[in-house]
């Protein structure tokens, strides 16, 4: 069966095949800042790249490792996998098998709003200090996003059960408050301009326009907020624009220009940056792997 695109978490995610064998992955498309992702690897699975969302996700076969924060890591079949934001990483099984997981990727200004309401105050994004952790919680809520459609309420429901998870999780049992200095409505301007935006390259002039503050304290609020810069998130949104096109099989070259991207060269370099895997490459494994009878 062709590892496809799915628009829930129960259909266009499954795999008949047992094996992960070249490896193959599958995805929905985003629905309210959440993405459900799924794949099977045997041997290197991503080389080192980092992304600008939350990555929850669970190992369902296999061993699973990946360098982060300067330690390999190691996932086994029901460990909580937690990485924040904007951290370099990589991939890899370990074992000849292979290994298989899900994963939910999660915006982090949809939990900054799902914090702020748990919370009754502006809260900052948790940080839990294990990457691969024991969380029950955690754990019902990944189970829970692929047992059921991908819709909006549903989606509503998965972001404050992994707000909620994260806090428990929270190495020292919490941390303080967003700072005063940190002007909400106008970081949230920001980022909504950035995502109309997205096709495009962004200059600094045009977000001191928009938000009223220098070019230096916007970054610094921002990355306090979404847990990376104003630079990253828009080239992030580039990207999954991008990624929208090659799931509509448009050629290469095509998509980099639409993208904004000077040339294919420049793309590709930047999506391997941030998914670990060239553009070519990503197409090849969303077409799934020949399983044998």
């Amino acid at each position: 069966m062709r590892s496809k695109e799915a628009r829930s978490g129960g259909v266009g995610l499954e795999r008949s095949c047992k094996r992960p064998g070249a490896g193959w992955i599958a995805s929905t498309r985003p629905v309210d800042g959440v993405e459900l992702f799924r794949a099977g690897f045997a041997g290197e699975a991503y080389q080192k790249h980092r992304h600008d969302t939350y990555a929850v996700g669970l190992t369902d076969w296999g061993v699973q490792i990946f360098d982060y924060r300067g330690a390999a890591r190691v996932s086994t079949p029901g460990r909580v996998i937690v990485l924040y934001p904007d951290e370099v990483h990589d991939g890899r099984a370990g074992t000849e098998e292979g290994f298989e997981y899900r994963i939910v990727y999660v915006a982090p200004s949809h939990l900054v709003e799902a914090l702020r309401v748990l919370r009754g105050r502006p809260y900052p994004l948790p940080f839990v200090g294990e990457a691969v952790v024991t969380n029950a919680r955690l754990s019902q809520a990944v189970e829970g996003a692929f047992r059921a459609p991908l819709e909006s309420l549903a989606v509503d429901s998965l972001v404050v059960e992994l707000a909620g998870g994260l806090m428990a999780g929270e190495r020292g049992g919490g941390r303080p408050t967003i700072p005063q200095r940190i002007d909400v409505p106008v970081i949230e301007r920001a980022r909504q301009f950035l995502d109309a935006e997205r096709a495009r390259v962004v200059h600094s002039t045009e977000l001191e326009s928009v938000t009223g503050l220098t070019r230096y304290d916007l970054a610094r609020q921002f990355r306090i907020m979404f847990g990376t810069s104003p630079y990253r998130y828009l080239l992030m949104r580039r990207l999954d624009f991008a990624r929208e096109r090659i799931h509509r099989q448009r050629p290469l070259v095509e998509v980099a220009g639409d993208a904004g991207f000077a040339d294919q060269a420049h793309f590709t370099r930047a999506f391997k940056s941030a998914f670990g895997l060239t553009p070519a490459r990503y197409r090849m494994l969303r077409a799934g792997p020949k399983c044998l009878a």
